[in-house]
């Protein structure tokens, strides 16, 4: 899976702090060091496990022998999912060479195979029980048919037939569940790196030994332990949601559950128009068994249609809805008395675990359940969430979020609904509702700081958070041309050099590492610590893709890249070499040639070949709403004091135009280096046959000369062509030179590019500014 420039980066961040600390790593005593910690900080839906999949696979590449990777989650679904994604799966790719196995199969044969990386997949269930002899703790327990140790020493030992202890990388990727009993179990294996990722990181009492050292002996900061994710890259990237969308209710569940239907249905709608057609589904979060004023006993044995159990009320209100009975799933362990069954079209799943695959193979729209479903359910096409009134504390609330926060198809969609988080809170009292409010706010504020909340009022469907379109609008599409960086990346590539026969070039001359070896035979062996020099090597076409993905990265929105101009199936890929190694740096630097090229000889084309972007809803908040009279939407939110200029300037020339939004409108590929792949330019006007597409931040756009090929556009037909404006505020001009510089504060400069150079015309105020923008 190729990772997105923010993943790429924290990977790297973490395996470099890893090898920094590796070369020399403090210690216990003679034979025991103290591990390298790390905290991987991100927010759900940000893909913690691919980073922590690639971060695997760097830090293997600066061990000098083939690591064990111990791999914890807390749940058996989420440890089955992990498992299938890196044995064979979506993220096997992300990890290669590994032997990726339960940690229940593992046997000596597996530890002794020194070649191979392997990695060991288990739920922290396996090992953290005080009493070692708990009859479901197999790992503490001999298997006679494998070895005459148990799982648990095997791990600890790791002793390659030569004597050497291999490396031990510890990851849990659910952080927040590290207990103190589980990590004092992980340090008795002695690792050398533990490194836990959550949204929420809490340090366990257990690692305070761990930390102290670090701290005193190497003076790490709070920020040493730390790999922060900063969330607006996740939402810039389309894997989560832009913004999250609060309802209260002081009323009967049906009044809530019908606001939902009704959301549900305009989405289901809009999503049926998108480029991949989905279907939007919702949970229902509820009470079991709980009944108002009845034992639970009594009501079990009513017959069905009397049942007032929560989720029997629900599932009868959604089927005289109108929705199919089989598209809906209850998942919890509901009582039913022996002569009182649900009738056939219930579909019950009551085994929790056990019937986690039964229910993921139905595919069901409507989930009603108990949040025994919260871990590993990971659903990016659920959008609407209803919380019935026992449930709503801030904590259940702010757990649910994370199950509707990802994004269908890892993308922002046209329409704001399909990029929203929907939630209907039902609560016996207002004030109650209002709490839970502030509560969830100060909890999205360190959590998910750039997703965007809003609270709904009662009265308020979901339609009013969104303005349509009064009439139908295309903009041409933009895309890089790269057909005439073929032949020149070709030649580039035909110049580096093969490795394959090896040699002194694809040794690395780094720093030494040491890694403990025993010394004798059993009963009387010792432990030396011996110098390793080299590190575990890697494919040069690994180490390629690294870096042309580092340097032109968000290839996804830029055609693919360079990569895509590369044949990187050719054999002299597949030579093995260590990442610092003289050969190792001839590969970067044919990486960095190539993207030079692809930059130098590709360029924006306008092409009409594809179909038009058209313009689609927004997103409003009421809050803060401006309308306008000549826009292709009533009104529009979140304006700038210079955005509410241009944007009031602009209705008045009577012109069509619209607000673009950030992350869902249209955008311009963007042709250069860096880590903006990128630009959404902020309003869109019709001028006969042409789209004027202005941009009122574009200051950043001029600092680097790369950029001006933004303003030189292409065509391929005769249909509306686009030309680019910026607006920046104060006095700029532009040298001879082409050195751009600012003179002053006042009025307004328009910037455009013609007859090859960059030209600026200073404007008093913004109508004029306008006026001169539109002139084409």
């Amino acid at each position: 899976m190729d990772l997105f420039p923010f993943q790429s980066t924290a990977a790297t961040q973490v395996a470099e702090r890893f090898g920094d600390y590796a070369v020399n790593p403090l210690t216990i005593d003679r034979t025991r060091s103290i591990p390298f910690f790390q905290m991987l900080v991100s927010i759900t839906g940000s893909g913690k496990t691919v980073i922590l999949a690639d971060a695997v696979t760097q830090m293997q590449a600066r061990l000098p022998l083939q690591p064990v990777v111990l791999w914890l989650s807390k749940g058996r679904v989420v440890v089955w999912q992990t498992y299938a994604n890196l044995a064979h799966g979506k993220y096997a790719a992300n990890i290669p060479g590994f032997n990726v196995k339960p940690l229940l199969e593992l046997s000596p044969s597996h530890i002794e195979d020194g070649d191979t990386p392997l990695m060991l997949v288990a739920t922290v269930g396996k090992f953290a029980r005080q009493d070692d002899q708990g009859n479901d703790r197999r790992i503490f327990q001999t298997q006679l048919d494998l070895a005459d140790e148990s799982l648990w020493t095997t791990l600890k030992r790791r002793r390659l037939p030569s004597g050497q202890r291999r490396p031990l990388l510890v990851i849990y990727d659910e952080g927040q569940n590290l207990s103190d009993l589980q990590t004092g179990r992980l340090l008795e294996l002695d690792p050398d790196a533990l490194i836990s990722a959550s949204a929420t990181p809490s340090v366990p009492q257990s690692l305070e030994r761990v930390i102290g050292r670090l701290r005193e002996d190497r003076n790490w900061k709070d920020e040493d332990f730390r790999t922060a994710v900063a969330s607006r890259d996740v939402v810039d990237s389309g894997l989560v949601k832009q913004r999250i969308n609060v309802g209260g209710y002081v009323t009967p569940m049906e009044t809530a559950v019908d606001a939902l239907l009704a959301d549900l249905a305009m989405a289901t709608d809009a999503a049926a128009q998108a480029d991949d057609p989905f279907r939007p589904k919702a949970i229902y979060v509820c009470t079991t068994n709980t009944v108002d004023g009845l034992p639970i006993a009594e009501d079990a044995a009513r017959s069905f249609e009397e049942r007032a159990a929560r989720p029997i009320l629900i599932w009868r209100h959604l089927v005289a809805s109108g929705i199919d009975p089989a598209e809906i799933a209850v998942y919890s362990q509901l009582t039913f008395g022996k002569d009182t069954p649900p009738p056939p079209t219930f579909n019950l799943f009551g085994g929790a675990d056990r019937d986690y695959d039964r229910f993921i193979r139905g595919d069901f729209k409507h989930i009603i359940f108990n949040l025994a479903l919260q871990e590993g359910w990971d659903d990016p096409f659920c959008g609407f969430a209803y919380i019935d009134k026992e449930m709503a504390s801030t904590r259940q609330i702010t757990q649910v979020i994370g199950r509707v926060l990802r994004q269908p198809n890892a993308q922002h969609y046209a329409d704001p609904i399909l990029n929203t988080a929907h939630f209907y809170i039902r609560s016996d009292e207002k004030g109650v509702f209002e709490d839970i409010i502030e509560d969830i706010q100060s909890q999205l504020s360190s959590e998910h700081p750039s997703i965007e909340l809003t609270i709904r009022p009662e009265n308020r469907r979901a339609e009013r958070y969104r303005e349509m379109p009064s009439r139908q609008r295309l903009v041409p599409t933009t895309s890089i041309y790269s057909g005439p960086a073929r032949d020149p990346i070709g030649r580039i590539v035909s110049g580096m050099m093969d490795f394959r026969s090896g040699g002194e070039n694809t040794v690395g001359a780094g720093s030494r590492m040491q890694v403990l070896q025993e010394i004798g035979i059993k009963g009387s062996s010792t432990f030396e610590w011996v110098d390793v020099k080299h590190s575990n090597r890697v494919t040069v076409r690994g180490i390629f893709r690294r870096e042309l993905q580092r340097l032109f990265p968000g290839g996804l929105r830029r055609a693919g890249g360079p990569v895509n101009l590369v044949d990187i199936e050719l054999p002299k890929f597949d030579a093995l070499v260590e990442i610092n190694s003289l050969a190792a740096t001839h590969v970067r630097q044919i990486a960095g040639e190539v993207v030079s090229a692809y930059i130098e000889h590709s360029r924006l084309l306008q092409n009409d070949d594809d179909p038009p972007y058209a313009v689609g809803p927004v997103p409003v908040n009421p809050a803060d709403a401006v309308t306008f009279s000549n826009a292709l939407h009533p009104a529009y939110s979140g304006l700038n004091g210079l955005e509410l200029d241009i944007a009031r300037s602009l209705d008045r020339t009577q012109r069509v135009w619209c607000r673009n939004p950030e992350g869902s409108g249209y955008f311009i590929p963007l042709l250069d280096s860096g880590s903006t792949a990128t630009f959404w330019p902020d309003f869109l006007v019709w001028v006969d046959r042409t789209v004027v597409a202005i941009d009122t931040k574009g200051d950043h756009l001029l600092s680097e000369d790369s950029r001006r090929k933004l303003f030189d556009i292409d065509g391929t037909g005769d249909r509306a062509r686009i030309v680019l404006r910026l607006i920046s505020e104060g006095q700029w001009n532009v040298a001879p030179s082409g050195q751009i510089g600012k003179h002053g504060p006042d009025g307004y400069t328009i910037w455009r590019w013609a007859s090859g150079r960059l030209h600026a015309s200073k404007c008093e105020d913004a109508r004029t500014a306008v006026e001169a923008a539109l002139t084409v």
